[in-house]
């Protein structure tokens, strides 16, 4: 195993030359190290980190969360609110009461093989994200916009069936080039096969941000180059390499080397091998830890007749040291999480059921439960079967085999079985989780935004099956009622502190149900080298990429 390992690391070495002298003492080249390949290019078929940071450099979303964690315009020219009269309420035929949202799109947007960037593309990209074949992340989003006013080629005005809290943002409608994609849409079962994303990912047609592809190498890398028809402040690298190494050993080593200048914050080290790095190497770059909005958690696949009992789901909750575990692995700086809802967000709650270490009560639990026969060590039922359970992540993450290491141990003085079996992230996200292939536990992490009504992870509409194209990111399965109920509240209640109540009970009822088993807040490190500037993370789910054009070298 040792020399396998030496191996591997030498060949990643040898495998991706530094830059050449002249370009690297130019500053005008950057190379980006991650750790995970995205599934797809395509802006709305499946959610994936490593395909939000990758276009984020392509591509402007009409309305984003800033670093201040406020909504404010990109792609279009002010944002709507009632008080500048570009959003109004409106009464719905049924009675009800929803909105009317006008944005303009920057009139110097164009897609980079020079097609303007149009009222057109809103219109096709609303159509392909809500016909019900088409397989997107969140359908619901597109669901809810009733119908769409276009005044001209860069002015139109949004529908939707409700009065949201975040009104500005239901709008936002990710743009699709129409004049290229229409084709691939001609059967949307197949659009997530076909779209020119995947199968032309080079065609500079297909963005309209500062940068576009110009070069994918699956599993290895993505080449960006600035793109000619970008209307905004010029960006300042004239090429930037996203190289894909999954073994974060190998990733330090080619940092080291000079094969990779920056280590990504978003997909990267994790604490515990940054804290190691900057003891280590703290004198040669810039480390910056920065606490955010993203949990490392374990879904439950709910149609396991072993997860389907809640005692047995608290029972493996009670049996994590998971206090632990944070400090031994991260030095404390990534607190065990209660709920999905970080304390950085001030819809948090402390009044949740919580689950301290008591492996006699997880034994107890798992007595009720009917795992009564120990036999080698692992519970069986009456009927003889092993109380055995799968648990999956993404293979290469030396924090998260770290994690399973330590979670199949201590499980096991409880008498719970764990089998492991790691995929690519590429597999593991584009089909596993995606389509809920995981038998029984998959670790990973969600990303969110302040305040991001969990629709889309927890409203049972949302359980991604065959029927809908695996549409939807409730992968557990979780079907609760009260909990779908309280969704669509929270989504048009204005007052905030009625919110924050519908947000205690959210928290309170995952607790308590326990579909997904919580395990920790994540603080992303970024490795950055002394001369690069401009990155500044934002603590949530928009990445630093979507501010790419502000990067640059100091001399």
């Amino acid at each position: 195993m040792i020399g396998r390992s030496i191996f591997s690391l030498l060949a990643a070495l040898l495998l991706w030359p530094a830059a050449a002298p002249d370009a690297r003492a130019a500053r005008d080249e950057l190379v980006i190290g991650m750790t995970q390949f995205p599934a797809t290019f395509s802006p709305i078929i499946e959610s994936m980190l490593a395909k939000s940071y990758v276009l984020a450099m392509t591509r402007r979303p009409l309305v984003t969360y800033d670093q201040s964690w406020e909504l404010a315009c990109m792609l279009c020219t002010e944002l709507p609110t009632v008080e500048n009269g570009l959003a109004r309420r409106e009464t719905l035929a049924d009675g009800g009461a929803g909105m009317a949202l006008t944005y303009t799109i920057q009139p110097g947007a164009t897609w980079g093989d020079g097609t303007p960037v149009t009222t057109r593309d809103v219109l096709f990209g609303w159509e392909v994200g809500r016909h019900p074949l088409t397989g997107v992340a969140n359908r619901d989003f597109y669901e809810r916009i009733t119908a769409i006013d276009v005044h001209d080629d860069k002015r139109f005005t949004v529908h939707v069936d409700k009065l949201f809290y975040d009104y500005p943002d239901r709008g936002s409608i990710p743009l699709l080039p129409a004049h290229l994609e229409r084709d691939a849409f001609a059967d949307p079962r197949e659009y997530r096969h076909r779209t020119l994303y995947d199968a032309d990912p080079t065609n500079p047609g297909l963005y309209y941000g500062p940068y576009r592809i110009t070069e994918v190498v699956s599993g290895s890398h993505v080449v960006l180059e600035p793109n000619p028809t970008w209307w905004g402040d010029a960006p300042h690298f004239k090429r930037i390499v996203v190289r894909v190494i999954e073994n974060t050993a190998a990733l330090e080593a080619n940092l080291l080397s000079g094969g990779i200048d920056y280590v990504a914050g978003e997909l990267g080290f994790s604490i515990d091998q940054a804290l190691s790095f900057e003891r280590r190497h703290g004198d040669r770059f810039n480390i910056l830890y920065k606490p955010g909005l993203i949990y490392e958690h374990i879904d439950l696949n709910l149609d396991n007749p072993m997860l389907e009992d809640r005692r047995v789901r608290r029972a493996l909750l009670y049996a994590l040291d998971r206090e632990s575990l944070v400090a031994q692995l991260f030095g404390g700086k990534q607190p065990v999480a209660h709920s999905n809802v970080n304390p950085l967000d001030w819809v948090y709650s402390d009044e949740v059921p919580t689950y301290a270490y008591d492996p006699a009560k997880a034994a107890a639990l798992l007595d009720e439960a009917g795992w009564t026969e120990m036999r080698d060590g692992i519970r069986h039922n009456a009927a003889g079967e092993r109380l055995t359970l799968r648990l999956m992540t993404t293979a290469g993450n030396k924090v998260r085999e770290l994690v399973e290491q330590v979670l199949q141990s201590q499980w096991k003085k409880v008498g719970v079985e764990i089998t492991i079996k790691n995929e690519p992230a590429r597999v593991f996200f584009g089909q596993t989780v995606t389509r809920r292939e995981f038998p029984a536990l998959a670790m990973y992490a969600w990303l969110s935004s302040p305040e991001s009504v969990p629709r889309s992870t927890l409203h049972s509409a949302m359980i991604p099956t065959e029927e809908n194209n695996w549409s939807g990111q409730n992968n557990p399965g979780f079907v609760n009622a009260e909990m779908d109920a309280l969704i669509e509240k929270t989504e048009v209640e204005l007052d905030r502190e009625v919110r924050r109540g519908y947000w205690r009970r959210m928290q309170q009822i995952y607790a308590e149900e326990l579909p997904v088993l919580p395990l920790y807040f994540r603080a992303d490190p970024y490795i950055l080298p002394p001369w690069l500037t401009g990155i500044e993370p934002t603590g949530h789910q928009v990445t630093t990429t979507l501010w790419v054009e502000r990067w640059g070298a100091r001399e």
